[in-house]
This record gives structure tokens, sequence and C-alpha cells, in this order.
């Protein structure tokens, strides 16, 4: 019971989260989560908590989905993922994922400085020059995730240009990874990877999710847009910190 207690509480506080923002939940409950059960359970839990996370936050806030960016990111990030698929047997996982939490902090504390102090380092950017950037992210998010399952940094940093109300945010977010997690939730099926063991343990996550998923349904509707922002860049820091465990 004391591993199905630390599981709970890791699987809660990580849910509590990504119930607020719309994601994060899996890059940060990923390493302690395999420290406990090992890769080849946590993996697939994990996928079906998130799956079921973003199921109810779909259902419950669908009208602040913004159709049009969740097609637009869903087509590029499925045009990386077959490429990401390819090239799972010839890309170095650890220094790729180092380079990643890299990205992901700097993001965060950029993120972080403008919406503390919005006067600084404050540029100029052509504007078509960051679309094409930022639908470069996509695919780049595609290939990623096709490759680790680690694709999220770079949707979200798209999403956070993008989407900027806070329920926008969630809720799209929320329907891409629905979409993306249905995908690997059966490529997992068909591989054979939702044994006894999994299936177990799911059973006894799913009240601390469900209570992570209602405490932070709650916080996400009291968090005003400027803290929202700053929670979004704050989970994005410490999940590129993650990276490097």
């Amino acid at each position: 019971m004391t591993l199905i207690a630390a599981l709970g509480t890791i699987v809660l506080l990580a849910h509590f989260l990504e119930g607020i923002t719309g994601f994060g939940c899996t890059v940060l409950a990923l390493p302690f989560c395999i420290a406990l059960i090992g890769v080849k359970t946590a993996v697939p839990v994990l996928t079906m908590l998130g799956w079921i996370l973003a199921l109810y936050i779909v259902i419950t806030d669908r009208k602040s989905i913004v159709v049009k960016e969740y097609l637009k990111i869903l087509g590029y990030v499925i045009l990386g993922l077959p490429l990401g698929i390819f090239l799972f047997a010839y890309l170095p996982e650890a220094p790729l994922k180092i380079l990643l939490g890299v990205f992901m902090i700097l993001v965060a504390i950029s993120g972080l400085v403008k919406s503390y102090w919005p006067g600084v380092g404050k540029l100029k950017v052509n504007p078509r020059l960051e679309a094409v950037v930022m639908n470069v992210f996509l695919l780049l998010g595609g290939v990623i995730h096709g490759a680790f399952s680690s694709g999220g940094p770079f949707i979200v940093t798209y999403a956070t240009k993008k989407l900027t109300d806070k329920s926008a945010f969630r809720a799209t977010l929320s329907a891409i990874w629905l979409t993306l997690n249905t995908i690997m939730i059966a490529t997992n099926m068909t591989r054979g990877s939702y044994g006894q063991e999994v299936y177990e343990i799911l059973g006894y996550m799913i009240p601390f999710l469900l209570v992570g998923l209602i405490l932070g349904n709650i916080a996400h509707k009291r968090i005003d847009g400027a803290s929202f922002t700053k929670m979004v860049y704050s989970v994005l820091l410490v999940s590129g910190a993650f990276m490097f465990a």
C-alpha cells in the first residue's frame, strides 16, 4: 500500500497541475513513476490517465476549443509523427531530451520575465518569420512525439503565442492530447502493453486522478489570466528540469 500511496500522490499532484493548465502531467509524473514501477508499466498507465483527464476537459469545456487551431496543430503534428517513428532507431534519446529540456527552460524563463516585467527585452519580430518558426515547432513536436512521446513542449510553445485565453488554451491542448493519446493507446494495445499489472495499477490510480482533476478544475476557474500565464511558464520550467531526470 506504500507503493500505491506514493504513486497516488504523484498522480494527484501532476493531474492537479494539468487540470489547471492543460499540460504537464506525464512529463512531471513519468520520472517518479518509472523509478517506482518501471518504464513498461509507467508509460501505458500515465498515457491512459492522461487520456481520461483530457477527455473530461474536452467534454466539459468543449465550447472553449478553438477548432481552427486544433486542426492546424494536429495537421502539423501528424505530418511529423511518421518521421519520428521512423527515426526512433537512429535518434539518440538522452542527448535530444537534454536539448529539449534546455529549450523548455529558455522558453519558460523568457515567458516569466515578460510576464513579470512586460517592458524587458521587448523585440520587434517579423510576423511572417514568427509564423514560419511556430509552424516548424509544431512539425518538430510531431517528430519528437513520434520518436519519444515528448513533443508536447513544442506544441505548448506554439499555444502560448496563439491561444491567449486560459480556457481556450487548456481545452484546445486537451483535445490534442486526447487525439494523440488515443493513437498511442491503440498502438500500445496492439503491442500487448496493457497487461494485468497495468490494469490493476490503473484501478488504484483512478481515485487519485479524480481528486486531482476536480481540484485542478476548481483552481482553473478561480485563477485570473495573468496568474494563469505565469503558472503555464512555471510548469514548463519545471517540466524542462524534469527532462534531465
